[in-house]
């Protein structure tokens, strides 16, 4: 029988009670006993759990009653339970704890998990049920969030393919199938391409411009591999942290050609499967009625169009090509005084040489002011304190998932217990690149969860017993994922399909945009910004100096962002006809046909590194980082407006917005704050792209 009648599909048999996701947890808000759980539990919970939700909706199927919202789409809000624990902690662990045995059972498993969505997505019968629901949902006295819950399932329905007829169908299950499988191939060799990736330095001498703390942190690294010498891990952007400090330039020049040329050549080499991801996708936009897989993505975002995606991009790029030129104009200057001619392995260095002299900002002279721990509970979690009123406690009791992960508990403004918010924040094997937030527990009102998130980043781990110091870049990003985690943690929604940051793609980065503004708020800043030994604040002229210095690199900021997201596009505009042989080739292509192709700035990710739209949930979707800045630029004006870091402030911007996750639409929720639709003008003038 077809896989897209789940009706007929046989009764699972039981999941031995001995295997920890057989029930709910009972621990603390759900959180998942990962002291009991195996990755083979997770393999058989998630087999099992496919199984339970197909003989779920076969009973749904089967109810003779007429289709209605309780017995159709809230009867799918409340299927699958046992397969969502089970999803929730192995994908999570795949990111963040992925070994062989991980990726062999991922490599099982991600097929099959495409195979069974598309089992419900395109079965007849479902969607015939959820249509008439749709038809008579303004005559069923559905509330707010109830009628938009059924609008929301016919849309993810429709744009899944369910209105094809059977032979469509049957091909769209099998171009699903195989874009998971490559997905799937493609993050792991990422991981394992970038483990490879790391540059071994025999000789200190040669990390001359690093700190004491982080030449430790480097030969610490070298001695978990088992190698001799130190180690220079990469993280995924194309640029690496140590690129700004490091004096030896041929070093520079070795982390660099690491970083560009990851995953490229070899058993590894993900160009061929992105060219084959880009043309599935094409077909398969193609078979669901679209010109291209940029315009199908773009239907069920706030953009709309991949037109108004390209406005917003072409009135970027000529001020931002402009913007790098200039700034490249100065660090030539400099490396010519040393005897050199510029080169993109020499930007991050003379650029850190352009803040210390024209601004008097050192960078790795103030981390010993951002110590981790301090940055986080006296910065992140007072932030939140004071404008929203919630705390953080620490539950030593409760375990994560690895060692490194720390457990607090979240009560809101009235003391009343809101949830767990965990931490994970150093780099390790196993663990992709980049920072991210997730969950765990979803907070819903119908299935009486609250929620579990957290966050995941890639900090280097100090020597023992040394304390873990921060750029000032990692201090903003940690601020900006913790804005993810208040998104889910301040989630009040009644059903799960809108909890959180269940929000389209070009919206959900707003919101944890937003939340970076409070790194350098005084009031926030002069609390966490003290010296790790001596306790002394950070000077204000050393604040100043950052604020002066803020637009000095927004041309090579916005050009490696422009050259990333116009890449994605790229590929993603391809029609099916369209054949890409050479990845390289049409990323080089691409990036000159889109006006950002400079030698001296490489885009943020290249095609063969580029988890976010080949292994992750961003395809023709990185536009929204920018997209979503002209609402966080906006909205960082009205905080200003309204007196900045208040109670009122924040109880409006988490009522109207935050607590509503997807349950309303996303712009009336952003008009709903600031009284009107966006402006563009504040984003022009944060990256320097227009006149003050």
């Amino acid at each position: 029988m077809s896989t897209a009648e789940p009706a007929a599909a046989p009764a699972p048999e039981p999941l031995s009670p001995a295997n920890p996701f057989a029930a709910p947890s009972t621990l603390p808000y759900a959180l998942p006993p990962f002291a009991d759980i195996t990755l083979e539990h997770c393999r058989e919970a998630l087999v099992a759990g496919m199984a339970a939700q197909r003989a779920e909706v076969a009973a749904l199927l089967a109810d003779p009653a007429a289709p209605s919202f309780d017995n159709t789409v809230v009867a799918l809000e409340r299927s699958g339970a046992l397969l969502g624990r089970a999803e929730a902690v192995f994908w999570n662990l795949s990111s963040s704890m992925s070994s062989d045995e991980l990726r062999g059972i991922e490599r099982e498993v991600a097929p099959l998990s495409a195979a069974h969505s598309d089992a419900l997505r395109l079965d007849p019968a479902l969607f015939a049920r959820i249509d008439a629901v749709h038809a008579g949902r303004h005559e069923a006295g559905l509330d707010e969030e109830s009628l938009r819950l059924v609008e929301r399932y016919h849309l993810d329905f429709v744009l899944a393919g369910a209105g094809l007829d059977e032979a469509g169908r049957a091909q769209l299950r099998e171009l699903n199938q195989r874009l998971s499988e490559l997905s799937t191939t493609f993050g792991q060799n990422l991981v394992v391409a970038t483990e490879a990736a790391a540059v071994l330095v025999t000789d200190a001498a040669e990390l001359d411009g690093l700190s004491p703390a982080e030449v430790e942190a480097a030969a610490g690294a070298a001695t978990e591999r088992g190698q001799e010498g130190f180690l220079l891990t990469l993280v995924l952007p194309s640029g690496q942290p140590a690129m700004a400090k490091l004096r030896d330039r041929e070093l520079r020049h070795r982390l660099h050609q690491a970083s560009l040329t990851r995953a490229s050549s070899g058993e590894h080499d993900n160009g061929p499967i992105a060219a084959k991801m880009a043309h599935l996708r094409a077909v398969r936009a193609r078979l669901l009625g679209f010109d291209t897989h940029a315009d199908l993505i773009a239907a069920d975002q706030t953009a709309r169009t991949s037109a108004a995606v390209d406005e917003l991009l072409g009135a970027l790029v000529a001020p931002a090509t402009a913007n790098a030129h200039a700034e490249a104009e100065v660090l030539a200057e400099l490396a010519a005084a040393d005897g050199v001619e510029l080169a993109a392995w020499d930007w991050a260095y003379y650029s850190e040489r352009v803040r210390a002299e024209r601004y008097a900002v050192d960078s790795g002279a103030l981390r010993p002011w951002f110590e981790l721990d301090r940055v986080l509970v006296d910065g992140v979690f007072r932030a939140a304190e004071l404008l929203y009123g919630y705390t953080f406690t620490p539950r030593p009791d409760l375990q994560g998932y690895h060692p490194d992960v720390r457990v607090w508990e979240v009560f809101g403004p009235d003391g009343a217990a809101v949830g767990l918010y965990l931490g994970d924040f150093f780099a390790r094997d196993g663990k992709r690149g980049g920072a991210w937030m997730s969950s765990f527990v979803d907070q819903s009102e119908l299935l009486g969860n609250r929620p579990v998130v957290f966050n995941c980043l890639n900090v280097t781990r100090a020597a023992a017993g040394q304390p873990t110091l921060l750029t000032m870049s990692e201090v903003t990003t940690l601020f900006h994922e913790f804005g993810h985690a208040l998104h889910g943690l301040f989630s009040a929604v009644t059903y799960p399909r809108f909890s959180g940051t269940s929000v389209p793609r070009d919206f959900v980065e707003y919101p944890s945009q937003v939340n970076e503004m409070w790194a350098l708020w005084p009031e926030v800043l002069a609390h966490y910004a003290r010296h790790v030994e001596t306790g002394e604040p950070l000077a204000q002229d050393a604040v100043d100096a950052m604020e002066a210095a803020a637009l000095w690199g927004e041309g090579f900021a916005t050009v490696e962002y422009l050259g990333a997201t116009l890449l994605d596009q790229a590929w993603h505009r391809l029609t099916p006809d369209a054949e890409v042989t050479d990845a390289q080739a049409f990323e080089a292509r691409a990036l000159a046909d889109a006006g950002v192709a400079f030698d001296l700035v490489p885009p943020r990710y290249r095609s063969t590194y580029f988890q976010h739209v080949f292994a992750g949930g961003y395809s023709a979707g990185y536009y929204s980082y920018i997209w979503s800045e002209v609402l966080d630029a906006d909205t960082v004006e009205w905080f200003k407006e309204n007196g900045g870091l208040r109670r009122e402030n924040g109880d409006v911007f988490r009522g109207r917005l935050l607590s509503r996750g997807g349950s309303v639409d996303p712009l009336g929720a952003f008009r709903a704050v600031r009284g009107r639709d966006a402006d563009t003008g504040p984003l022009l003038r944060r990256r320097g792209l227009t006149p003050a």
